[in-house]
């Protein structure tokens, strides 16, 4: 259990004096600054201040001879976390540790959830205040609430703070034991993660199902009716439900592999149903049953995490990610309350904020006479916080907030759903009709229509619940029928025969995969989005559109997983892993008894430490194969990439093939394409075989060395890869292919860099980089107007070159028009574009660039998707993590990623 340091009793020193706020984000600083006004000091911590060592470089030097250190955790001594002040907030925190000196009280500000409970706790541990100490929660950022936070203050929970560390301690043991046993058996640099691992096994494990899928053919009959009466609608259509009383079979009764699963059905094919259809044209049919019966839907509940990210992905395209990436903005400025939450429920604030906006908009017939009151499905969801939903005691229209674009949108949407949450049950009738025709063999066919009305709309005035499946009728959608009686005489406009086959199960969206993992209990609702971000960003997940497909580089992570750490990715034990944490947080279970089953073990079950230590038996080669059916061909995954093999020939699969497209009629496909490889001829003065070649960044040429010679007997072999001689290669210009490159072409390729002369006693040299030709001299370029002119330029225009002004961007010619406009981006509200760069397709606002990723393009990519690639950019830029890519301006004002 963490332990207490400074912390006072709510209400303690409430007289006068300096108070300082610590909250986690700048934007909320300055908000909450303005709302509490003079006597307090409102700073921001920049997010976490300090965490597990992330790398080796990071252990205090007191620590570093600890066979324990580079994990971060003492598993020998009750798993004590080593925790060390990130880098980057060494400055931060001596900023605070100043401001503290100068104040009279300390209130922790940050997040209500258990992340923020532990970001308080590590300020408190890290700050050492002599003060009092307050925690200070709310959720919405309103003059109100902020106002009744520090007048309200309570002490840190530290049962909270207990849960969240061990969920810390447990995600690192996780990562930093198995994730080598992926480097070493698979590909180096992969990572596992408790709940990663288990949501790429949920994609692989669908993909598998595509794989495996045989699509069933059937067939039935559409029929349409004509009532023979004025009043509209006269005409209906129906569909074959049942022959002599024997029910047609549809998609719902086949197996995935085809095959018939329900018994006592009627499998039509297209020969029997034409003729059917044939036999009841002309025939009179009559309507046997009318059925009609009270129809009512009730509201959708308020929005938590995951039903926002879900309506959000279906309605306006947005990611998880960017998502919460919106909310969190709307939430800093005060517009929704929290938006990390998995509670359904409303403050009786908020209920009558609804119910008073709902009145005013739609009429009091509209509002139920008493309050809606949702319980919240999710287990162990912290009832205390509530719903997402717009802030303050009355909820401004979308019209009031001023907001714009992506923001607005969101606003909108949660603003609609929560007004809707307090509305009335809509209603209507659902009406079920049977039409009964004889054909010509005294065939009994029964058919069937269904409609339904909405006699009084109620909560779908104000919002309309989307569906995952784009065919599932909405719930405001109406399909009247005729009133009819039995009896009726009906005539049939058409009887037409329709072939159908079953379709695969659809990959999940993240929709549908947030959905899943809710579900399935596994995680927390609100880790969800940078779960999915995390296995995009790994590569073991791309997009196709909005589905989300493993890459063969996943299947094979997921078979050692399976294989060798089964209850590691077995859902239902990762679910009961989060039930632990949960108890944790109740202060039902302990921590280091908990953390000491799973890392040791207990009572002849294996713990994490055993299991990792015992892996001399996977076979690599095995759980990285994949046969492909009804064929000789495996697919393998290598060290830089997927490849199909067969009896040691191989061929690349193309990055844009996905596991369930890659049959045995593709891979032959793959094979009888030529490989690109091309032997051009001899090098006159070197007498090396020069060869064209298709790579992984590219097309190229180079030369084939001669193999050096054996050493000689008793001699042993001693040579470093320093001295090993490497063959040339050089790129093949935009204008060359690998079809119709030439000797003469390759040897100018392998000529480069070419050397003018000397300028000032540097040598100039001719050759071709990253963004373009270009001429250096020293530490000084100028980018050249082709590539042609690499060999073409002489040092006197080299000369003239370096005597004007460097120009910058890329390259000397003017810009290219832009592949596509996208909109503004709405973090930093300029223009976006897509545009064509050197390495592929990227998306820039003139100040960030972000490349593409596998699956996107240029022709269907969004404004929200390229916001999301933006945003994760200047994220990595600013952790660190990558150059900064910006576009330079002719200013004297500095241009770069925020």
């Amino acid at each position: 259990m963490p332990a207490k340091n400074g912390t006072a009793k709510p209400g303690a020193s409430a007289g006068g004096g300096t108070r300082l706020v610590i909250v986690e984000s700048p934007a909320k600083a300055k908000t909450i600054a303005g709302y509490l006004g003079r006597g307090y000091v409102v700073e921001s911590s920049i997010g976490h201040i300090r965490d597990l060592p992330g790398s080796a470089a990071e252990v205090p030097a007191r620590y570093k001879g600890e066979s324990w250190a580079k994990l971060g955790v003492n598993v020998e001594h009750d798993f004590e976390p080593l925790y060390v002040v990130n880098a980057d907030k060494r400055t931060q925190v001596t900023k605070l540790k100043k401001l503290l000196a100068e104040a009279d009280e300390l209130y922790l500000a940050t997040d209500e959830d258990r992340e923020g409970e532990a970001i308080a706790w590590h300020l408190q541990e890290v700050l050492k205040p002599k003060v009092p100490v307050h925690r200070m929660t709310f959720n919405e950022i309103t003059k109100d609430a902020i106002q009744a936070a520090a007048a309200n203050p309570r002490e840190l929970n530290l049962r909270l703070v207990d849960a969240q560390e061990t969920r810390r301690i447990l995600d690192r043991l996780y990562g930093y034991e198995v994730s080598p046993v992926l480097w070493k058996k698979v590909m180096p640099k992969l990572s596992a993660g408790r709940v990663q691992s288990v949501a790429t096994r949920l994609v692989v494990q669908r993909e598998r199902a595509r794989i495996a899928f045989v699509p069933a053919h059937y067939w039935d009959i559409a029929a349409e009716f004509d009532t023979g009466k004025p009043e509209e609608p006269t005409a209906f259509k129906a569909g074959l439900n049942a022959v002599d009383g024997k029910r047609v079979a549809q998609g719902r009764d086949f197996a995935s592999d085809g095959t018939l699963k329900t018994a006592d059905v009627l499998h039509l094919d297209e020969e029997a149903a034409r003729g059917l259809a044939t036999r009841l044209d002309g025939r009179p049919f009559e309507v046997t049953s009318v059925e009609s019966k009270p129809y009512t839907r009730k509201p959708y509940p308020p929005f938590r995490t995951t039903t926002l990210q879900q309506e959000a992905s279906r309605k306006l395209g947005y990611s998880a990610k960017y998502t919460m990436s919106v909310a969190q903005k709307l939430y800093e400025n005060g517009f929704i309350t929290y938006m990390r939450t998995d509670s359904t429920t409303l403050s009786e604030t908020a209920v009558n904020a609804a119910r008073r906006q709902a009145a005013t908009l739609f009429g009091g017939e509209y509002v139920p006479d008493k309050p809606r009151v949702y319980a919240s499905k999710v287990k162990n969801a912290q009832e205390a916080h509530e719903a997402v939903r717009p802030a303050g005691e009355s909820f401004r229209t979308p019209g009031e907030t001023g907001l714009t674009g992506d923001q607005f949108r969101l606003y909108e949407l949660i603003w609609k759903r929560t007004i809707a949450s307090q509305m009335k049950d809509a209603a209507g009738r659902s009406v079920s009709i049977r039409v009964t025709g004889v054909s010509t063999r005294d065939e009994r066919a029964e058919f069937t229509a269904t409609g339904k009305t909405i006699t009084f709309h109620g909560f779908l005035k104000a919002y309309v619940e989307s569906a995952d499946d784009p065919s599932t009728d909405r719930d405001d959608a109406e399909r009247r029928l005729p009133n009819l009686t039995e009896g009726d005489p009906l005539t049939a406009r058409s009887v037409e025969a329709e072939g159908h086959s079953t379709r695969p199960p659809a990959r999940y969206t993240e929709a549908s995969l947030v959905k899943e993992l809710e579900e399935r209990e596994i995680g927390r609702p609100s880790t969800y989005a940078s779960i999915i971000g995390t296995i995009l960003d790994r590569g073991y997940v791309f997009k196709k559109g909005t589905a989300l497909v493993p890459s063969f580089l996943a299947f094979a992570v997921t078979n050692l997983l399976e294989q060798h750490f089964g209850n590691l990715v077995d859902y239902d034990f990762t679910a009961h892993m989060e039930d632990g944490l949960d108890e944790i947080a109740r202060g039902e279970a302990e921590r280091v008894r908990w953390l000491t089953r799973f890392y040791f073990g207990e009572d002849g079950d294996e713990g994490l430490k055993e299991l990792v230590g015992d892996i001399g038996d996977i076979d690599a080669k095995g759980i990285s194969s994949f046969p492909i059916k009804d064929s000789d061909i495996m697919v393998r995954v290598g060290r830089y990439g997927p490849y199909l093999d067969r009896d040691g020939e191989r061929v690349n699969i193309p990055e844009d093939v996905a596991p369930d497209e890659l049959d045995a009629a593709k891979a032959e496909e793959l094979f009888a394409q030529p490989t690109g490889d091309r032997d051009l001829g001899t090098d006159p003065e070197t007498g090396h075989l020069i060869v064209a070649k298709s790579g992984r960044f590219g097309p190229y040429v180079t030369e084939v060395l001669p193999e050096p010679p054996a050493p000689a007997d008793g001699e042993k072999k001693k040579r470093t890869k320093k001295a090993e001689a490497k063959p040339r290669t050089g790129s093949l210009f935009k204008s060359m292919s690998l079809d119709t490159v030439t000797l003469d072409d390759a040897l100018k390729l392998l000529s480069l860099p070419r050397t003018l002369g000397e300028l000032d006693g540097e040598p100039v040299t001719a050759q071709n980089g990253r963004f373009g030709p270009y001429i250096k001299r020293g530490t000084d370029s100028r980018s050249l107007g082709s590539e042609d002119e690499l060999f073409t330029v002489t040092l006197e225009q080299a000369k003239e070159l370096f005597a004007q002004p460097k120009q910058r961007g890329r390259g000397r010619a003017a810009a290219a028009p832009p592949l596509r406009e996208l909109g503004d981006d709405p973090s930093s509200g300029k223009p976006v574009v897509v545009k064509e760069g050197r390495f592929g397709p990227y998306v820039t606002d003139g100040e960030t660039n972000a490349s593409l990723r596998k699956g996107d393009e240029v022709e269907s990519i969004t404004i929200q998707r390229a916001a999301e690639l933006l945003v994760e950019r200047r994220e990595k830029v600013a952790a660190g993590g990558g150059k900064k890519t910006t576009t330079r301006k002719r200013t004297s004002a500095k241009s770069g990623s925020k």
